[in-house]
């Protein structure tokens, strides 16, 4: 009798704790957090328009001067680069569609700084951007601080910026 008021107790208490972890709610995974925080603070879809990623590999600047480029992300609307040194992370290149992020375009507005004929903006004290044909943002990050803004600048010149410009 006491085996089975045991057995009886068990089975009792298994389906009592399957049914509580059945009926509560899992917390929000990471990703929809992210989620609805960058749709609170205004993200939108990428938007169809937007050129491929990879249409922008070709107008990067080449390997040259002991320099590496490594594509590392490739996404519709944006593709980025690094710029490596002897083996050494020294700058990150990116080429972003602003149709994805109009507020990028912002920053160019009372932009008196040019570079190569283009609008060109600080970003902090290690990243500058050019505004190609009012669309395109093309930007350098130094990544190490022997990568001077004036490093980022002539990277920059180094894109095909005029091919850029004719993209549609």
């Amino acid at each position: 009798m006491l085996v089975q008021f045991r057995k009886s107790l068990l089975v009792f208490f298994s389906i009592a704790l399957l049914l509580l972890t059945s009926c509560s709610s899992a917390p929000p995974s990471r990703y929809q957090a992210v989620q609805q925080e960058s749709t609170q603070r205004g993200a939108t879809a990428v938007v169809r328009e937007s050129a491929t990623g990879g249409s922008f590999n070709r107008f990067f600047p080449p390997e040259q001067n002991g320099y590496t480029r490594i594509y590392t992300q490739e996404k519709k609307g944006f593709a980025e680069a690094k710029l490596k040194r002897e083996g050494k992370d020294v700058a990150v290149m990116a080429i972003s569609d602003t149709l994805n992020t109009p507020t990028a375009k912002a920053k160019f507005t009372n932009s008196t700084d040019k570079i190569a004929g283009y609008p060109a903006v600080s970003q902090g004290a290690t990243g500058t951007a050019i505004l190609v044909a009012d669309r395109f943002q093309v930007k350098v990050l130094s990544r190490d601080p022997s990568f001077s803004s004036q490093d980022r600048s002539a990277w920059l010149e180094r894109f095909k910026l005029s091919e850029l410009a004719r993209l549609k």
